[in-house]
């Protein structure tokens, strides 16, 4: 799915939406990226030169794009929500198994209490966040509008992830700095989350946007 300037002096209102295929000459895919996490999905470079392409190509109307665009953003915004929802329960997980297991000073380290504070605000977080996602998707399957609350759950959930991560390495000390746990995995690919589909940033700008829109109850 491509989205190109088909009438450059309009800006987004001169946007269309194409299907490409696969194999159509001038079309061609660069080098996979070395990316720091999320090294599971294949980003690359797609390369266009000369590429004709047909009428049946369009999706919607000619330069109807930019909507098409923004009618995917809430959707892909609660996906990598529950993307980062996910990510932190499995940091979590480890860090609380890494706790009852790793012993100092004669005891398990899960009975100190700032390893204790730090599980305690995981816990809190995810389960917020969770919420979050499950508020929006709900929202969405029901066909209402929730432009704010899926920016409010893509940007709690992603900022929760990365602190729950950061956290979990910081609880395995040494050993969450090494390829040998997961965790040091969770860290990267959690970064991510606070970038793509919107950064954090812009998702506080929508935030605000509509809460200063909305009519006081």
């Amino acid at each position: 799915v491509l989205f190109a300037s088909t009438s450059p002096a309009s800006a987004s209102r001169g946007i269309s939406c194409f299907l490409i295929e696969k194999g159509a000459p001038g079309f061609t895919v660069g080098r996979k990226e070395k990316k720091m996490g999320l090294r599971a999905s294949d980003t690359r470079e797609l390369v266009f030169k000369d590429c004709c392409v047909p009428r049946s190509a369009l999706l919607g109307s000619l330069h109807g794009g930019f909507k098409i665009a923004m009618s995917l953003l809430d959707g892909g915004r609660i996906s990598i929500g529950a993307q980062a929802v996910g990510i932190a329960q499995a940091a979590f997980e480890e860090a609380v198994a890494y706790a009852k297991a790793r012993k100092q000073f004669g005891k398990s380290i899960s009975e100190f209490q700032l390893i204790q504070a730090k599980i305690a605000d995981m816990a809190v977080g995810i389960d917020a966040a969770r919420l979050l996602v499950r508020r929006a998707a709900s929202l969405l399957g029901r066909g209402v509008r929730c432009t704010k609350e899926a920016s409010m759950a893509k940007l709690f959930a992603t900022t929760t992830a990365n602190r729950v991560a950061y956290d979990a390495v910081q609880i395995h000390g040494g050993n969450g700095y090494v390829r040998e746990f997961p965790v040091e995995r969770y860290f990267r690919d959690a970064r991510a989350g606070e970038i793509y589909e919107g950064t954090s940033e812009i998702q506080r700008l929508i935030i605000a946007r509509e809460a200063l829109r909305a009519r006081p109850q």
